[in-house]
């Protein structure tokens, strides 16, 4: 982590804004738990209602992202990718990059990409949001992807 840079939104006012979340299966201990950072975020922001939907893994997250972008007004996708032997990491990554800036794009609808892409599980600890980590990516993409909707609406008034 790059540690500088950071814009430090703690939270915006999205009030009336409808988030989807959505959360991969590998890892569920620490996707769970930013699942839960995630929706704390969104409560601390104002929102009222959270739509969380789960899939097997995070080369899954982006068609569900797309179904979410449909009904809501943000969507935050959550994983834990760690690197192995070999090049599947890459394209796993690769992947799931792509998908949730294209959903992103084709469907108008901010995608916060909240998918740790680490080289172990001690980085991915480190992130998670747990008590001892350093990051807390669950809750900032949860905001960043809020910001986002809210610009949109902005840029969107008449």
């Amino acid at each position: 982590m790059a540690g500088f840079g950071d814009p430090h939104l703690e939270t915006v006012d999205a009030a009336g804004l409808r988030l989807g979340i959505v959360g991969s299966r590998w890892h569920h201990e620490l996707v769970d738990h930013m699942i839960e950072r995630a929706k704390a975020a969104a409560e601390a922001c104002g929102v009222q209602e959270v739509v969380v939907a789960r899939v097997a893994g995070s080369v899954e997250l982006p068609i569900v992202a797309q179904a979410l972008s449909r009904r809501c007004d943000a969507v935050v996708a959550l994983g834990v990718v760690i690197k192995g032997e070999t090049d599947h990491f890459k394209y796993v990554n690769d992947a799931v990059t792509s998908g949730l800036t294209r959903v992103s794009l084709d469907e108008e609808t901010p995608v916060g990409h909240g998918v740790l892409t680490v080289q172990s599980l001690g980085q991915a600890r480190d992130r998670a949001g747990l008590a001892d980590s350093v990051e807390d990516k669950g809750w900032q993409a949860t905001v960043a992807v809020l910001d986002a909707a809210l610009a949109i609406r902005e840029i969107a008034k008449p």
